[in-house]
């Protein structure tokens, strides 16, 4: 089930954004008033098709379904001779270039007016995250900043933050661009107070994992008080109750719910003493947590389960914004994105990122499975981000994609002459050897992951 849930999510995710991508690229040649021959969804040979309008346009679906085109009459793709000169009006190369930029940009630019879309919806309608209350790992380097456990983060470099996404956003960009976090706290009984983490602790940080994680930040859980015990459990029968808070494992503290659970999952079978407060005194039990296999991403294992729930959750909020507010941050979330994008791509070139963080197929289908089951708000961002990617992957100067014609034409626009057709037939032969390359690494680095 997990699946086919995933593949579907993939292909409506990939799917509807190569749609959107395509109709940029279609509307604005009709609107620039070249004639259109095809629009496919996929590439390869065609395996249904109808035509339709004034000029009997191609509607396809092609084989394979990975990208998708708008073919246009266009006369480096074969003879016009016969043709109308009404026809001939409205071949691609006969318009001036600004059309031309035009109509090859506006694929790229419906892929950033879509993720505009979607994320001023989600603004407007508000999304339940964990606050921006921190907890601080003991001896981190945001521990020697000053920050404490129950810190709530209200602003990073005079940028408000409300809730954990945009906290971790801006953590992730101060370690891109190498520079200074400057935080705004407010602090249980001292009010607000300010705090640095200064540029050299956030360099060497790997970008691929959890930035906030390495600097000794994370989300702040409630204490770890039980909130139910199964009947016949394991923690039952130990005398375990609803409202005891756990302090400690075999010696070990426990902070939060996550912390006492990952050390339960790694005791099956094994007899353990957890240190509680029972009604304000404490209380040392023994319990046994029973052995059972549960399936995780690295296969079946064997884990401890005592058969108690425990408070797991942060503090919740949701933050909606006006109509404005809403297309205002959207349109900030998209441009800083794409930013990002190029920074992170900049970085792999010169060697400061490794080239693991380009992806392919198989993780988008991952992800988009993932972000499927945790609800429509996930999913709808995560469509979000792979139409922005999208949209910047598209813009690079690279033959044979948009950004690559782009960049032909704006040529043209500076010397006012075309680039000589030999020099376009070599470029093209380069880009597409190159756009092999990185999609055989990307395949290479999914399978990494896979394995």
């Amino acid at each position: 089930m997990n699946f086919l849930q995933t593949a579907l999510a993939f292909v409506v995710c990939l799917g509807s954004l190569i749609v959107f991508h395509e109709l940029g690229h279609y509307l604005v040649a009709r609107w620039c008033g070249v004639k259109v021959l095809r629009f496919s969804v996929g590439m390869g040979k065609v395996v249904w098709s109808r035509r339709f309008g004034p000029d009997q346009t191609e509607w396809a679906i092609s084989a394979l379904p990975l990208g998708g085109y708008v073919k246009m009459l266009d006369a480096r793709e074969g003879e016009l001779a016969g043709l109308p000169e009404a026809d001939l009006k409205r071949e691609f190369t006969r318009q001036n270039v600004w059309k031309r930029i035009a109509i090859v940009a506006a694929g790229p630019a419906a892929n950033f007016l879509i993720a505009i879309v979607l994320f001023a919806g989600l603004f407007m309608h508000g999304i339940e995250e964990p606050s921006s209350k921190i907890s601080v790992t003991a001896n981190s380097k945001a521990a020697q900043a000053g920050l404490q456990s129950g810190d709530v983060i209200t602003a990073i470099n005079d940028q408000p933050v409300q809730v954990w996404s945009e906290l971790r956003w801006q953590f992730i960009q101060s370690a891109i661009d190498k520079h200074e976090l400057r935080l705004a706290v407010e602090r249980a009984g001292q009010g607000r107070v300010a705090a640095t983490l200064p540029a050299d602790a956030l360099a060497g940080l790997d970008l691929e994992g959890d930035v906030p994680a390495q600097l000794g930040v994370g989300i702040s859980r409630p204490a770890p008080v039980v909130q139910q015990v199964m009947p016949g459990s394991p923690a039952e029968r130990a005398g375990l109750r609803e409202g005891d808070l756990l302090i400690a494992v075999d010696g070990t503290p426990v902070a939060d719910g996550i912390a006492f659970i990952d050390i339960i999952r790694a005791s099956a079978g094994k007899t353990v003493q957890v240190d509680l407060q029972r009604a304000g005194r404490p209380l040392t039990l023994s319990m046994a947590p029973q052995a059972e296999q549960a399936k995780t991403s690295k296969g079946t294992v064997t884990v401890g389960k005592i058969g108690a729930y425990v408070a797991l959750l942060p503090d919740m909020i949701n933050v909606p914004s006006s109509p404005g507010a809403a297309l205002g941050k959207a349109v900030s979330k998209v441009w800083d994105t794409c930013t990002m994008t190029l920074k992170m791509i900049g970085k792999m070139i010169t060697g400061e990122a490794s080239l693991k963080n380009v992806t392919g197929p198989i993780t988008i289908a991952d992800y988009a499975g993932q972000t499927a089951r945790m609800g429509v708000a996930s999913y709808l961002s995560f469509i979000a981000f792979i139409s922005i990617s999208l949209g910047v992957m598209n813009l690079l100067p690279i033959p044979v994609l948009d950004g690559g014609h782009l960049l032909y034409y704006s040529l043209e626009v500076l010397t006012g002459r075309s680039v000589p057709e030999r020099v376009g037939e070599i470029a093209q032969r380069l880009g597409m050897g190159l756009l092999l390359t990185l999609m055989l690494l990307a395949v290479f680095n999914d399978v990494a992951r896979l394995l």
